[in-house]
């Protein structure tokens, strides 16, 4: 765990009875600035199966889509913005972007768009089953050194855990940049056919596009734009939930 945040140690994050310790970031404070918009820690599962009732959207019931590290919701806001009548929620880690994404948020009066600063290990916690239409997981973390793979998020557990918050027929959309994180991803995703199955995936997403330069949010994240100027295929797999 980062070192602004101390936990229970000896209660695993799977466990329902993990507490988060007390933040000493200050931005953990600040959020408070935003009550409608972000939500911290404990604040996160304190609403699983009913987050349509907290969007101020005269469109309460829209289609739910969840962005897992979504730093200050560049993607996610735009998504917002482009799509009323749909729902966003963005989850990452740390205070101080939530805090800036919810700025931003606010300054652009968007009703739709929601923030979480959580860990996303306790998804299965935040959400209801069967409660998201839609999961994104956009180049997520991929520890490359062998000694690091235990720290990827992408594994058969949070896959697991994934199926049971989104719906049957929704779906899980994820890219990374990362040939040897991909190849792992595959092995897990195998794992669990009796709840997912692989709709599409593609090892070149842009390979199609004569001007992948061109791309703009949300249609690629700012770090999917630095990777395709830097050349580096774009790997891809939409999931089904059964």
């Amino acid at each position: 765990m980062p070192a602004h945040d101390s936990t229970q140690s000896r209660v695993p994050l799977s466990d329902p009875t993990y507490r988060y310790g007390k933040a000493r970031n200050p931005y953990s404070a600040k959020l408070a600035e935003f009550p409608q918009i972000a939500f911290s820690d404990h604040g996160t599962e304190e609403f699983a199966g009913h987050w349509r009732n907290k969007f101020e959207t005269a469109r309460p019931h829209g289609e739910l889509h969840v962005e897992i590290g979504c730093n200050t919701g560049h993607v996610t806001r735009a998504w917002a913005e482009n799509n009323p009548e749909k729902l966003y929620i963005g989850i990452d880690w740390k205070f101080k972007i939530i805090y800036r994404g919810a700025e931003k948020v606010a300054a652009k009066g968007l009703k739709n768009l929601l923030f979480f600063r959580a860990n996303v290990e306790r998804l299965k916690f935040m959400f209801g089953p069967g409660e998201i239409d839609v999961l994104h997981l956009y180049f997520p973390d991929p520890w490359p050194k062998k000694a690091q793979w235990k720290n990827r998020f992408l594994k058969e557990s949070t896959l697991r855990d994934a199926a049971v918050v989104v719906k049957s027929g929704g779906l899980f959309h994820i890219k990374t940049d990362h040939a040897g994180y991909y190849s792992w991803m595959q092995e897990e995703i195998a794992k669990t056919g009796d709840v997912w199955t692989v709709e599409k995936e593609t090892l070149d997403l842009h390979a199609g596009n004569p001007e992948p330069l061109k791309l703009e949010i949300p249609a690629v994240t700012l770090f999917e734009k630095l990777f395709i100027k830097d050349g580096i295929p774009i790997k891809a797999v939409w999931l089904r939930r059964k």
